[in-house]
């Protein structure tokens, strides 16, 4: 690889970094919402599949490290992975400890990167000669990705009653394009249902504002008080941050979650936070164990789900390669499942591609966050409207769904964000949505055989 070669890789990283230390940083920004649109624009811009490999992998640790912040210092969800950290956010915030939880975090964001990254390439190295054998178990995988995730969850029965509604909505959409002639029957629309899937809670708020009896209910006559503590200047070393217990439990996690990489990242999160949070007697650790965990998690399950489908397979059997990452698979005239960055690059190429992105992008952040958290946080909720943020993000996703079928399916994506967004805010978690998606053809497709 040569110079000019590695000086693009550094460039496009650096620039994920600026894009993402900003987006990550705003509340409620959703992972899918802000990752794919700017990957897919890049894509098809022409930009060497390199760059945009390197991009993409230092967007989603920049984007996994800063989206906790918002949630460490004033309670509010970054995204959909720190959604799981809120309760235990609030808790600490309340303590006056979000200055503390904050560096743990990014330490622990640190050693998921450290883990994940080595673990993944080995994983995909192993998996190569196995790729065309593994592509036809992936429905299953999947639907066992949905059963295991509703067992797991608070709301068994009503998550596993939700499964097969769920893929009968997203199939009869597809097929109802593929029956107008919308779409050709050879395209199998996932990109804008997977992101209706994650604007559902948002749009159900929004639709509740249009109800008189509700928006009287939401009225506030206050402003929300928010008071941000400000940064340490303690020492930044991660041993030094993080105790034995805390370092083990983010290592292990980021370990294990590494090699479960076909299962949703949210539901992973969540597993492993409260498991962790369950087996902790002290109650002053709990919260502390949780966070900890889960911000690693988030780097350890993303970078797992892209690099080992990309390298290993060529093709998105992950839920982050379906969705955040999936203009790395296939984007519209450019990319297809038979020409991606699966076949345009060395695996010489992905290897030093993932470690130089992946190191700049940790240690860039995890000295920003470190030092400047708390100023950042100001600068952003003082300067930047949340709503005007939101409805940029909105609009992206709006408009992609006409991309992918036009006018009809901009109103298929709002009424996949209205169904799912209801079974959310009833207790059917986005990992279970998530899962249901990418196995809905399998699953109509077997009832349909068992009804003959």
């Amino acid at each position: 690889m040569d110079i000019q070669t590695i000086f693009i890789i550094v460039l496009a990283v650096l620039a994920a970094v600026v894009i993402y230390t900003v987006i990550g940083f705003i509340p409620g920004t959703d992972e899918t919402s802000v990752l794919m649109p700017v990957t897919l624009a890049l894509v098809l811009s022409g930009v060497q599949p390199i760059a945009v490999l390197s991009f993409f992998i230092a967007a989603i640790i920049t984007l996994n490290i800063t989206n906790t912040m918002p949630t460490a210092l004033v309670g509010l969800p970054g995204g959909v992975l720190s959604s799981p950290m809120i309760e235990h956010a609030i808790k600490l915030k309340n303590q006056g400890k979000s200055a503390m939880i904050i560096r743990k975090m990014a330490a622990s964001s640190l050693l998921g990167v450290l883990i994940s990254v080595p673990v993944s390439l080995v994983l995909a190295q192993l998996l190569v000669p196995y790729g065309r054998q593994i592509q036809p178990y992936a429905p299953y995988l999947f639907v066992s990705g949905a059963i295991f995730l509703s067992l797991i969850s608070k709301h068994k029965w009503l998550s596993l009653l939700s499964i097969i509604p769920m893929a009968i909505l997203f199939q009869s959409l597809r097929h109802l394009y593929w029956g107008l002639g919308v779409v050709p029957t050879n395209v199998n629309i996932t990109t804008s249902f997977f992101l209706g899937i994650t604007i559902g809670p948002l749009l159900v708020s929004l639709f509740q504002l249009l109800n008189h009896q509700q928006r009287k209910m939401m009225e506030k006559s206050e402003i929300n008080q928010i008071r941000i503590p400000k940064e340490s200047k303690l020492t930044l070393l991660p041993w030094k941050i993080l105790n034995k217990k805390e370092a083990a439990s983010a290592s292990i996690a980021s370990l294990i979650s590494s090699f479960l990489f076909v299962l949703s990242p949210v539901g992973l999160i969540i597993l492993f936070g409260e498991t962790v949070a369950n087996r902790t007697k002290n109650p002053e650790e709990k919260p502390i164990m949780s966070m900890t965990t889960m911000s690693a998690m988030a780097q350890s399950t993303y970078i797992s789900q892209v690099t080992i489908p990309l390298i290993a397979l060529g093709i998105p059997l992950s839920p982050v390669a379906i969705g955040p990452a999936s203009a790395l698979f296939n984007a519209t005239g450019v990319f297809t499942l038979e020409n991606n960055i699966h076949h345009m690059l060395t695996t010489p190429q992905f290897i030093i591609s993932i470690l130089i992105a992946s190191s700049i992008a940790i240690a860039i952040n995890y000295y920003v966050i470190s030092r400047y958290a708390s100023r950042i946080t100001h600068l952003i909720l003082s300067r930047i409207p949340h709503e005007a943020v939101l409805g940029l993000f909105v609009a992206l996703i709006l408009l992609l769904a006409f991309m992918d079928a036009g006018i009809i399916n901009i109103f298929g994506v709002l009424l996949i964000g209205i169904t799912c967004g209801t079974l959310n805010k009833m207790g059917v978690n986005y990992g279970v949505q998530f899962m249901t998606l990418y196995a809905a053809t399998f699953i109509v497709s077997t009832l349909a055989g068992w009804s003959m």
